[in-house]
């Protein structure tokens, strides 16, 4: 076994992934998520820059209806805000709900929801590594690696367009 294969091997036992970073002026201008692949794509005009492998609302696949069903929104929406001093290490504010969303679950007598977040993992926790990935944990949010998360913050800006899926 190569040196660079037993490394790739250590840092698999401890739940963390060997890969290159992206280069320091990479960008992406669109975000797709797909629920039900737990993936999360960065793509720079039309092209993909990196996947990554997530969690997402332990709730189940189904789309977010109303506040506390711990489920990730489905649908179309941006980075709406930052926070660099996050529970969760760093973290990217979708635009969920939007007005449609809140109109429908006012509808139904229940509140939409908010604070859905594309987010590392809880502080203190980050030598969890990709072991959070064994099942879905989150309130509703997207949840990577700390690593992961730092790579995304640095590319991503506030404005760009997310998609969820299914």
């Amino acid at each position: 076994m190569g040196s660079c294969n037993l490394v790739d091997a250590v840092l698999a036992v401890l739940g963390r992934e060997a890969r290159e970073p992206l280069p320091a002026d990479a960008r992406a201008d669109r975000i797709l998520i797909e629920k039900s692949r737990h993936r999360l794509t960065l793509f720079w005009q039309g092209a993909e820059v990196r996947s990554y492998s997530v969690s997402v609302g332990r709730g189940g696949l189904e789309p977010k209806r109303r506040e506390g069903d711990k489920l990730t929104p489905e649908g179309r929406y941006f980075i709406e805000s930052r926070n660099a001093a996050s529970d969760y290490h760093l973290a990217l504010k979708v635009s969920y709900p939007t007005e449609l969303q809140v109109a429908e679950a006012s509808a139904q007598g229940w509140s939409a929801g908010s604070e859905i977040m594309i987010h590392g993992l809880r502080n203190g926790f980050g030598w969890i590594g990709t072991w959070h990935r064994r099942r879905d944990w989150t309130l509703g949010c997207i949840a990577v690696t700390d690593p992961e998360i730092e790579e995304i913050w640095r590319v991503v800006a506030d404005g760009t367009p997310v998609e969820i899926l299914p």
